[in-house]
């Protein structure tokens, strides 16, 4: 595998590449800039890398190496030797549920050798939750995220062999020779006492042991209710079918003041336990570290690459520390494995152990990708 990283700058425009790498197979393309929508990026894409098929996102901040780059285009491309590409992707539709979609993805990336699919979903028009469940329709193992808009939460873009654009879902499949890994950990402690969803709508919460919902979350953030619905990205929500599930993590994206509601960024369903959470920046730091251990390969493995999804609400809760996170995941990972991806607004991947992918918030997920 060889890979190749450049930058794209309003000030400088494309750097030139440490090596030329004109028959890439895939080029994956991050950035929070206007320019990752214009023509004109996928044009001199397209025209650098003939082969490559060419897959990325808008994000809350894109990831190269240990660093987070904002304003600009992060463009990495791969070489592969002994493993293969196929990209498929779909468009959102109100009359299409989320369900279909993912099962239309995987219907059309299916083949005997299809080892792993990574997807690329429009962050503000999908239900991730019904994304990731027809996705598991194939028994892949799928990995992913919600492409981003800063912290805007205006509107999002996906590239996907043609000029980005919202409203899209493209999903890469891995075929072949290739050994991939995956890790997802979150590291919120979780306070205050087990309540139920009374009632719920997809990811509509509108009752919370019996009282409306908005006036709980407001009475535990105090003050900090005044900033509502910024500061609830720092107070994520814990949800679990029952004690002996694994509990999933809800970021919370809106309120609603006249109904009383809170909307997540994932499905919260009626009956299922919760609790509040709050940040602890030596566990974050040290969840991902314990992601990249479980993306590690367990043979002596160089040149291979990462992708890497975290959240924007970790990016806005950890601030200035942010970048330890990334180091920490190269530490664990090595030099020789090349780091890209994005902070998201939604993560995807399966728990340890586990092969059916979920919808995450707040997490740190990895994608290990060697040949």
């Amino acid at each position: 595998m060889k890979i190749n990283q450049i930058r794209w700058s309003d000030k400088s425009g494309w750097e030139r590449p440490l090596m030329e790498l004109t028959d890439a197979d895939l080029v994956l393309v991050f950035a929070d800039t206007d320019y990752f929508q214009s023509d004109e990026c996928f044009t001199y894409l397209r025209n650098s890398y003939p082969q490559a098929h060419i897959v990325g996102c808008s994000t809350a901040g894109s990831v190269v190496g240990v660093e987070i780059s904002d304003g600009d285009v992060v463009a990495t491309a791969i070489k592969l030797e002994r493993s293969r590409v196929r990209i498929a992707s779909v468009e959102i539709s109100p009359e299409i549920n989320a369900v279909t979609l993912g099962e239309a993805l995987m219907v059309n990336l299916n083949a005997p050798d299809l080892r792993h699919v990574f997807v690329l979903s429009d962050g503000l028009q999908v239900n991730g939750s019904e994304l990731a469940q027809g996705l598991n329709q194939a028994g892949i193992p799928i990995t992913g995220g919600l492409a981003g808009d800063g912290t805007r939460f205006g509107q999002t873009w996906v590239m996907a062999d043609a000029p980005a654009k919202s409203g899209c879902i493209v999903a890469l499949g891995f075929y072949g020779e290739a050994i991939i890994h995956s890790g997802c950990f979150a590291g919120w402690d979780e306070f205050g006492t087990d309540r139920i969803v009374t009632k719920s709508v997809g990811n509509v919460v509108y009752e919370i042991d019996g009282e409306p919902a908005l006036v709980l979350y407001k009475r535990y953030l105090g003050e900090l209710s005044k900033e509502l619905p910024y500061s609830g990205l720092r107070f994520p929500l814990s949800i679990q079918a029952s004690k002996s599930d694994l509990p999933l993590t809800r970021t919370l994206l809106a309120i609603d003041e006249e109904n009383n509601s809170l909307t997540f960024a994932g499905d919260v369903p009626q009956g299922y336990m919760c609790k509040l959470m709050q940040a602890n920046l030596d566990s974050l730091i040290e969840s991902a570290g314990k992601a990249a251990e479980n993306a590690q390969s367990e043979h002596e493995l160089k040149n291979g690459l990462c992708l890497l999804v975290s959240c924007v609400g970790r990016r806005l809760v950890m601030n200035q520390l942010i970048e330890e996170e990334l180091d920490i995941v190269q530490e664990k990972l090595g030099n020789t494995t090349v780091i890209t991806g994005f902070y998201s607004y939604g993560e995807l991947a399966p728990f340890a152990g586990l092969m059916q992918c979920q919808l995450h918030n707040q997490t740190m997920t990895l994608t290990t990708i060697y040949e």
